[in-house]
């Protein structure tokens, strides 16, 4: 008989911090993307299929989302959890792209719904069960999740247009957190000991668990790579290859785990 590996638990957030770091993670999603030009907006984002202004789209219906989901009956059926949520992701990925469609083409921005969002948020109860597109989720996991998608999204248009994203430190650090222990319980184990300084440090992957010194396969990265190793942004043989991932020990190759969403 085999013993499997339990998953870890999920790691406790600061509600109250994820709440403040989504407020100025989406005040300066509101700033930049109202600063692009009518050609920034027309040039390709790097995602397959979309212009920057399909990206601006889908950054405001991440913000659009919350007040909306907020406001249904509350859903039946338990909770699911960020990772699960993380996991669920590319199942909706038709979806997700018709609505940026359609945001683009009415010329939505994040600037059109941050306030209406921030006022919702501010008026409910961390525990109270809300829908969203993957399932029912507690409100403040619901907000880890539009933390992650407005992280992810920034450093899309940063990479889209060539311009530095003022990335709140509070927010890049709850998903930086919130996708390695994706990666903990998608690969649960203790042969791998993941590091994305200053933010995170997690073990993953089945197989000898060290007691004792440096780990025998240890990885290290930063935190913008990670998010885009996690998100498919990024291969891991290019991360490799470009020495913005270093990776030792014969169980260091994470390739077969990734990317964690898409």
């Amino acid at each position: 008989m085999t013993s499997r590996t339990p998953a870890p638990r999920p790691r406790k957030v600061d509600p109250a911090k994820v709440r403040a770091a989504l407020i100025a993670q989406w005040r300066a999603m509101a700033a930049t993307t109202a600063k692009l030009t009518p050609a920034q907006l027309a040039a390709p984002s790097g995602l397959t299929g979309w212009s920057t202004a399909n990206l601006v789209g889908h950054m405001a219906a991440s913000i659009e989302a919350v007040p909306r989901w907020i406001a249904l009956p509350t859903p039946t059926g338990s909770p699911i959890t960020v990772e699960q949520w993380a996991n669920g992701t590319s199942a909706h990925a038709a979806a997700i792209s018709d609505v940026a469609d359609e945001m683009a083409e009415a010329g939505r921005t994040p600037a059109d719904y941050v306030d209406a969002a921030i006022a919702a948020m501010e008026t409910t109860a961390d525990t109270k069960v809300v829908v969203t597109r993957i399932g029912p989720m507690r409100a403040a996991d619901m907000l880890v999740t539009r933390l992650v998608e407005g992280v992810v999204h920034s450093d899309d248009l940063e990479r889209a247009t060539g311009e530095p994203f003022p990335h709140d430190r509070q927010a890049l650090g709850t998903v930086v957190r919130a996708l390695t222990d994706a990666l903990a319980g998608r690969a649960p184990g203790h042969s791998v000991e993941v590091r994305v300084p200053p933010f995170a440090v997690v073990q993953c992957v089945t197989g000898p668990r060290h007691t004792r010194g440096v780990p025998p396969n240890v990885v290290e990265t930063d935190p913008k790579t990670w998010i885009r190793l996690a998100t498919g942004r990024l291969t891991w043989a290019d991360a490799v290859e470009n020495g913005s991932v270093l990776a030792s020990g014969e169980r260091s190759d994470l390739s077969g785990h990734l990317p964690l969403m898409g």
